[in-house]
């Protein structure tokens, strides 16, 4: 079957890693079978609707590369489309007109003891077209001040089966009427929801398990107007890293990460973390879903070949920024230097202010596997842009003074070879024979002087880099400060 599946969030914020998540596994469902990847935009509740959070959506779904094949469609153009079915079922006998205070419902939970429920127990008793007469139904409707509740079946089971879950029954008893219009002729989520999916023929509803509570409402919904259901999806939380409850902004910002894929406001996304989309794409699609392989990197268009939805897990996963970070790692020592290049312009103007175009790629690829992030892009090409600031003298130490002082001395007297990597690993191999001086110090001091620390590229590559006469100078600046 092609599949058309939707992201539908509602703009009462920015979007949350979760609600990334939600979209791509939208994305993967529908595009495995060559089936439409859809945006619609739930903005029924226009004083919860927050300024700048659907761009917010529009570009975060924009640099992930999840394209939408239509939209944005937003639920507030489609007033006229809820009235017309809130009509339909009230005009069935399905829904029915409700006229309660809110003063009056906090009331009706006060005297029941906090267990009220608006449904066929108590309907009768509550002011609305069931206990009030016609008359006083159409003066009130006329008034304006009303909204319309959906009518839920006494004693009925009812059975659904979720793709992630199984087959799930619901009791009628435990379930209210639910609100379907609102007092401000807007219609609920409830209802937007199942309408909208049935004329967008959306053929699965992936969504949060947060949903999980309002499935049986939205089955008696479709049973009411006569539709058949869609597939549902119902996906599982992800988790902070303690796995103690589902991952929040403030959870990420105490463990010193993005919780959103790009900028929003005063937090920083992933993208301006440095990760790329592909990294960020890859461990999300990871967390909820698993194949048989141990294979952990994978491109989008491998993760639409690859993806099967009975693969996607029933628990919560949690999140693990060191594994993110990881996955990332996969994917920029993937990269090409030219792509590398374009997600640092200030990296690329350094190189090629002081390489020509073809060394600039040779440095990239030298430095490319330390990478875990763009910004790392800084730390690494330091080496090759200018002499180490500050020395990790501890090293210095370890190895003896008067020693490093003999091998630094040695190095200089070999400038002639610098520019040759073979002959002067040789050279200094047998200096440290003769002398009695093992080849991890004399690879320590040398590696101090150009790097600054132990850290960094094969050390003959920076030479060769560099070149002699910038490597003697380095060598001169240690040498003067030990």
């Amino acid at each position: 079957m092609v599949e058309r599946a939707r992201f539908a969030p509602s703009p009462t914020g920015p979007l949350h890693i979760g609600g990334v998540r939600t979209a791509l596994f939208n994305y993967l469902i529908a595009k495995k079978s060559g089936g439409s990847f859809i945006l619609r935009i739930e903005d029924t509740d226009s004083k919860r609707t927050v300024s700048g959070a659907e761009k917010h959506i529009i570009d975060s779904l924009k640099w992930l590369g999840l394209k939408f094949d239509e939209g944005p469609v937003k639920q507030s153009e489609r007033k006229s489309l809820y009235t017309k079915s809130v009509a339909s079922l009230i005009k069935k006998g399905l829904a029915y007109y409700a006229f309660d205070t809110a003063d009056e419902l906090d009331q009706a939970r006060k005297n029941s003891g906090g267990d009220f429920k608006y449904n066929f127990t108590t309907r009768k008793s509550l002011a609305n077209s069931f206990s009030l007469g016609e008359e006083e139904t159409k003066r009130r409707v006329e008034s304006g001040r009303f909204v319309v509740r959906m009518i839920v079946p006494e004693k009925k089971i009812i059975n659904v089966v979720d793709q992630v879950r199984g087959s799930l029954n619901f009791n009628s008893e435990e379930l209210e009427d639910k609100i379907i219009l609102k007092s401000d002729g807007m219609p609920t989520y409830h209802l937007a929801n199942v309408v909208d999916d049935n004329e967008m023929k959306i053929t699965s509803v992936i969504r949060g398990e947060e949903w999980l509570s309002s499935l049986p409402s939205h089955v008696l919904l479709y049973e009411h107007f006569g539709w058949d259901p869609p597939k549902f999806y119902h996906l599982p939380l992800i988790l902070k890293s303690s796995g103690a409850g589902k991952l929040s902004k403030r959870d990420a910002e105490e463990q010193g990460h993005p919780v959103f894929a790009v900028n929003w406001e005063d937090s920083k996304g992933f993208k301006e973390a440095g990760f790329s989309p592909e990294g960020l794409v890859n461990y999300l699609a990871l967390l909820g879903w698993s194949n048989s392989s141990d294979r952990e990197k994978y491109s989008l268009d491998e993760l639409v070949q690859e993806f099967n939805d009975g693969d996607i897990n029933k628990s919560g996963a949690r999140f693990d920024f060191k594994k993110a970070l990881w996955v990332n790692h996969l994917h920029m020592k993937s990269f090409s230097a030219e792509k590398l290049l374009s997600l640092s312009e200030e990296s690329s103007l350094q190189l090629n202010e002081k390489y020509t175009p073809e060394k600039s790629i040779e440095i990239i690829d030298l430095v490319k596997e330390r990478l875990n992030t763009s910004h790392d892009l800084g730390r690494e090409l330091a080496v090759f842009l200018r002499q180490p600031k500050e020395y990790d003298l501890a090293v210095i130490e370890k190895i003896g003074r008067e020693l490093a002082f003999d091998i630094l001395n040695f190095c200089k007297l070999k400038e002639s070879i610098m520019s040759n990597p073979k002959d002067l690993k040789e050279e200094l191999m047998a200096f440290g024979s003769k002398n009695e001086i093992s080849f991890g110090n004399i690879m320590k001091t040398l590696r101090l002087c150009l790097v600054g620390s132990l850290s960094g590229p094969d050390l003959f590559k920076i030479i060769e880099i560099i070149g002699p006469e910038e490597t003697l100078h380095r060598i001169e600046s240690l040498t003067n400060k030990i």
